[in-house]
């Protein structure tokens, strides 16, 4: 096989979408980063450009193997922390379109790669200002609230979350001698969680807040 201009070209090429894109990932601290991002698209587009080689009568054989290959290292980085909150998943999905983009210049297309490179980025960095908005419109919390039993104050902390307009998801709570531990998932504004919040830590009858 004769090492062409072109083929180092889509090296190059590899290196640096993938660079970029990790570089993105390096400032935000992710588990996949500048130099895993490199590697994929580099892999991707030396497995593309051999799957022309000696893919013979089906060229696209490797090339789908890859995608399953991606699928394995992007469910490496998923992970379920605390509560209901899965980390990972942007991360996961950056390693999925880096090898597609890789794969893109493997195969030649070099006004897709560097188009849709500058489309990752865009969602990636700008758009993540409009997902911080909304996300302080509606968030969803995890409160533990512990406090002396009374049969007939049974339901007032709900009533509180509601005098906070906060919806009610999932509810529990545990007896333990003269306490009472109850445990509710809500959502709603972030404003409303802090007034919240400093509605309770005024609560002298509270033994016990966790949020």
């Amino acid at each position: 096989m004769n090492i062409n201009n072109e083929i180092i070209l889509k090296l190059v090429l590899s290196i640096a979408i993938g660079g970029v894109i990790g570089l993105e990932r390096e400032f935000r601290s992710k588990s996949a980063g500048f130099r895993t991002l490199i590697l994929i698209c580099l892999g991707a587009t030396l497995f593309t450009i051999f799957s022309k080689i000696i893919g013979g009568a089906n060229p696209d054989r490797i090339a789908a193997n890859l995608v399953v290959g991606i699928g394995f290292l992007g469910a490496g980085v998923i992970f379920k922390a605390e509560g209901n909150i899965v980390i990972g998943i942007t991360t996961a999905a950056s390693m999925w379109v880096t090898a597609a983009l890789g794969m893109a210049l493997g195969e030649g297309s070099y006004l897709i790669a560097i188009i849709g490179c500058g489309m990752v980025l865009t969602v990636l960095m700008i758009f993540q200002l409009f997902e911080r908005y909304f996300d302080r419109l509606n968030q969803m919390r995890n409160y533990k609230i512990t406090y002396p039993f009374d049969a007939k104050d049974f339901l007032r902390y709900e009533l509180i979350f509601k005098k906070h307009h906060l919806k009610i998801l999932t509810r529990s709570h545990k007896k333990s001698g003269n306490s009472t531990t109850g445990y509710w998932t809500v959502l709603g504004a972030e404003n409303r969680h802090h007034q919240l919040i400093a509605t309770i830590l005024k609560d002298e009858n509270v033994s016990e807040f966790e949020f």
